[in-house]
């Protein structure tokens, strides 16, 4: 599935959350896809929107998950999820939504992303192997100001979108351009879709 450019005022606040080493990596143009299956409490992952915000979540168990070469995001990233405030730093729009036919050609497009090929098959194959994985590929913007938001309970759980009380942020320019991630797609498509 292709989705067609739109401006990213429509967002309305909906946010995907995401690691926080991986926001970091998709705002230092150091990964290009998102690898999703769905949260514990979703039945599959479902693209509830085509623009979005992006939640920093920080485990201490990422570090384990990161290859090493990209380790050096986790320190600075932890700090924009913690127990008191989360940082949102980043929207995004997705590209293209492409089910992972061949998970097992999987390691033909680990330069997209920073996880280690341990993390992709216990974090995102073995769990709840009947559900489908889908590779995101997104355009990624920085926020031209970050908004610090208090921690709410209403951010907890185990669910992939997230409604923020945010609207209308201001955007900086893409990380990537569209012809490169236009390749991106093609590439994904090619390798595991």
């Amino acid at each position: 599935m292709t989705v067609a450019p739109a401006t990213l005022r429509s967002m309305h606040g909906m946010a995907l959350k995401e690691w926080s080493a991986v926001v970091a990596a998709l705002l230092a143009g150091r990964q290009r896809i998102l690898l999703r299956k769905g949260g514990i409490h979703e039945k599959r992952f479902d693209v509830s929107a085509a623009e979005f915000l992006l939640f920093p979540t920080s485990v201490h168990s990422h570090a384990e998950r990161v290859r090493a070469e990209y380790r050096d995001l986790l320190g600075p990233a932890s700090a924009d999820s913690t127990a008191e405030q989360v940082v949102i730093r980043a929207a995004a729009k997705v590209v293209a939504a492409l089910p992972v036919e061949r998970p097992n050609a999987l390691e033909g497009i680990a330069d997209l992303h920073i996880w280690t090929d341990e993390s992709v098959r216990a974090d995102r194959l073995d769990f709840r192997p009947k559900h489908r994985l889908t590779a995101l590929v997104v355009q990624v913007f920085r926020l031209s100001q970050p908004v610090r938001l208090d921690r709410s309970p209403d951010y907890a759980g185990c669910a992939s979108w997230v409604q923020l009380p945010i609207a209308d942020p201001e955007l900086g320019a893409p990380i990537c351009t569209l012809e490169e991630l236009d390749a991106v797609t093609a590439r994904v498509r090619d390798t595991v879709g």
